[in-house]
C-alpha cells in the first residue's frame, strides 16, 4: 500500500482543488492535491514539498482531517489529508491541467478520484464549524 497525502487549502472561504492532467492513470478526476510520501519524509514534509512542487507555493501544514484507504486497480493507497496554510507563491501548475476555488457545499458538484471522496463527505458533514 502506498502512503500519499492530500491538502485542504482554505482561502477566504473556499478549498483549492485540481484536476489531474490527460494522460494520468485518473486523469480528468478532480482531487485535493498532494502526492506520495517519499522514503523518509513526514506527511507533513511530502505535503509541503509537494505543494511547491505542483504548484509553487509555500503552506504550513496543519492539523490532520482524516485518511481514506482505496484499492485502485492499478494501486491501494492510504491517502491522508491534512488542513494546510497558504503562506507564499505564485499558483502555477506543473502537474494538472486545471485547479479551482470551490465552496465546501460546491464540492458535490465534482467528479473526485475515488479515495478523494470520503475527505468530500468530510468537509459537508463538518461544514464551516471545524474548517473554516
Amino acid at each position: 500500500m502506498k502512503v500519499v497525502t492530500a491538502a485542504i487549502l482554505n482561502l477566504n472561504g473556499k478549498i483549492l482543488i485540481a484536476k489531474r492532467k490527460k494522460g494520468d492513470t485518473l486523469e480528468n478526476k478532480w482531487e485535493f492535491p498532494g502526492g506520495k510520501i517519499e522514503p523518509g519524509e513526514s506527511p507533513e514534509q511530502c505535503l509541503a514539498r509537494e505543494m511547491l512542487e505542483e504548484f509553487g507555493v509555500t503552506v504550513q501544514v496543519q492539523d490532520f482531517v482524516c485518511s481514506s484507504t482505496y484499492r485502485y486497480q492499478h494501486i491501494e493507497i492510504e491517502l491522508l489529508a491534512y488542513n494546510v496554510r497558504y503562506i507564499d507563491g505564485q499558483f502555477s501548475l506543473h502537474d494538472h491541467q486545471e485547479i479551482q476555488w470551490v465552496t465546501p457545499s460546491d464540492l458535490q458538484a465534482y467528479d473526485f478520484a475515488a479515495a478523494d471522496v470520503p475527505i468530500v463527505h468530510k468537509l459537508l458533514a463538518t461544514k464551516t464549524q471545524q474548517f473554516f
